[in-house]
């Protein structure tokens, strides 16, 4: 009981893609029974072969996206899609990379952990983009040990 040649002839005669036919269930046998493009004419005029809706996408959550970027949410990095560039500009990576460096230095030397010489060293070898984090610049003292000796 395939109803696959009639669907088709159905979905040309409409000229509609062959899931949108719709047939009704109740009279199956007449469907079956159609075998040729006039019979199928008849049966679509009769009601029996009927076309189903377009199915769309729907623009809801679109716009309440946009409301909420109009009032200035959803506009961090976890918003946006793209490489890394295009979440976070190259300005505040290095500047959020630079602070917590040149802190360290600055609470290192004020707690006389390193010497005035060092800190300077250190905060223009921070400048030119040696150290990568905090912990960088950390693992950098200890290893060269720059530490102020008591």
């Amino acid at each position: 009981m395939s109803l696959k040649s009639q669907r088709r002839l159905a979905a040309e005669i409409m000229k509609i893609g062959e899931n949108r036919v719709w047939i009704d269930p109740e009279r199956i046998d007449y469907v079956e029974a159609a075998i040729t493009r006039e019979e199928i004419r008849k049966l679509i005029h009769e009601k029996v072969v009927r076309s189903l809706p377009e199915k769309g996408i729907s623009r809801a959550r679109a716009r309440v996206f946009a409301e909420k970027r109009k009032k200035g949410l959803r506009r961090g990095p976890g918003g946006k899609s793209g490489p890394a560039r295009s979440k976070i500009t190259k300005k505040q990576a290095w500047m959020s990379r630079i602070r917590p460096v040149r802190r360290r230095l600055r609470e290192l030397k004020d707690s006389r952990a390193i010497t005035e010489s060092v800190y300077r060293k250190m905060y223009d070898m921070s400048e030119s983009g040696v150290f990568e984090s905090k912990a960088d610049l950390e693992r950098y003292i200890r290893t060269h040990s720059l530490w102020r000796r008591r």
